[in-house]
């Protein structure tokens, strides 16, 4: 665990998505026709879970997000090399080398953690970090049989669903002491299964204004796909209710009352791209050793509003201040729909009263998807600009 940072500290989420029999999607072997233009919603065969945070909560509160939290010294213990005694040899615990170049690489994967005293490379402890708080905010539990293969881990993977009652007594001893996770998975004999998340994105919390205080975390997204939806409870602590949703059923919601961050907004937009859960199992399986970007979102004053560009955008800072030291303010004297209309490389969120708003025409590094656009009144997409 990386102790030296001063401006954020380093944490976990989790996309997790998990097939619904009750939903149909357009087979895929359905050739496209004028029919196929007039309909009205495309439908799923699968949803995402969001958690409702808490009003106490201290990172946002009353909002629907991802299952994820803060990163603990124990997700990244030596006591994990026993428990992934068969795997702890292999490059990154079998999870593979990501293709991308290390000074291209997000700081939070790229770091040397023995530096910190830790041999748990951060590939495989964020993904732990996933893992733990998904079961202490929900009750899934996404680990495997000590003996299990790799080949089979990656696979469609249930959760964990025996012995109710023994899970729901280690899950109130995980959420007091995240060290009883790795006491937990020796007494069930299995480990996390690290291999069934693979990396999605990262998202760094903008600096906020000069003179507001507010805390900033380095996420690592991870995405999982379920068969099927798993027996799921909230804790009534840090999450007051949960949300299996639909993609669109969920930006739809942002519309409405539901608060949906941008960040969760971005990505439910590039799910969009796939109605079928097995298209986006094998996309992400593919796709996950390609790496991401991290995307901090710069926020740039118009005279009547503001946009939160993110790299690529053409107004984006060549040498951004992350650290939010300088306490630059960036700005532009034209309105937010003329800079918009204008065309260039656009990649920003336009964030109103309801939705953000996409604006992208840049292509995104590392093979990945693009959002797909919304519009503002609909949830059926526009497309991309």
């Amino acid at each position: 665990m990386n102790n030296t940072l001063k401006h954020w500290r380093e944490a976990a989420t989790l996309i997790l998505t998990a097939g619904c029999q009750h939903l149909s999607a357009i087979p895929k072997s359905t050739p496209q026709g004028p029919w196929h233009s007039q309909q009205k919603t495309t439908t799923f065969d699968y949803e995402v879970l969001l958690l409702l945070r808490s009003q106490s909560s201290g990172f946002f509160p009353n909002a629907f997000v991802f299952p994820g939290g803060l990163a603990e010294p124990s997700d990244f213990s030596s006591d994990w090399v026993k428990v992934f005694e068969r795997h702890a040899q292999k490059p990154n615990f079998g999870l593979g080398v990501v293709k991308q170049p290390p000074y291209t690489r997000p700081p939070m994967f790229i770091t040397d953690r023995t530096k910190f005293g830790s041999p748990i490379p951060g590939e495989v402890a964020f993904r732990i970090c996933a893992i733990r708080e998904t079961f202490e905010e929900s009750g899934i539990l996404l680990v495997v049989p000590e003996n299990s293969s790799i080949e089979d881990n990656q696979n469609f993977m249930a959760a964990y669903e025996q012995d109710a009652k023994a899970i729901a007594r280690w899950r109130e001893e995980v959420q007091s002491d995240p060290l009883r996770f790795i006491e937990m998975c020796k007494e069930l004999r299995c480990v996390p299964n690290i291999w069934a998340l693979q990396e999605w994105a990262n998202w760094l919390t903008p600096v906020p204004p000069k003179n507001v205080a507010r805390r900033r975390y380095d996420t690592a997204f991870f995405i999982c796909c379920l068969p099927r939806k798993p027996y799921t409870m909230d804790d009534q602590k840090e999450v007051t209710n949960f949300k299996w949703w639909t993609p669109k059923e969920t930006i739809n919601e942002s519309q409405n009352n539901a608060w949906i961050p941008p960040p969760q907004i971005y990505e439910l937009s590039r799910l969009c791209n796939f109605t079928h859960l097995e298209d986006l199992q094998r996309f992400a399986l593919h796709r996950g050793l390609e790496g991401c970007e991290r995307f901090c979102p710069i926020i740039i004053h118009a005279k009547d509003g503001v946009m939160s560009t993110l790299p690529g955008d053409e107004l984006y800072p060549k040498d951004p201040d992350l650290t939010g030291q300088t306490h630059k303010i960036y700005s532009i004297d034209r309105t937010v729909e003329e800079v918009c209309q204008d065309g260039g490389s656009l990649h920003r969120m336009i964030i109103g009263n309801r939705a953000p708003q996409i604006f992208i025409t840049t292509e995104l590094k590392y093979k990945h998807v693009k959002p797909q656009l919304q519009q503002q009144d609909d949830i059926e997409p526009k497309s991309q600009l």
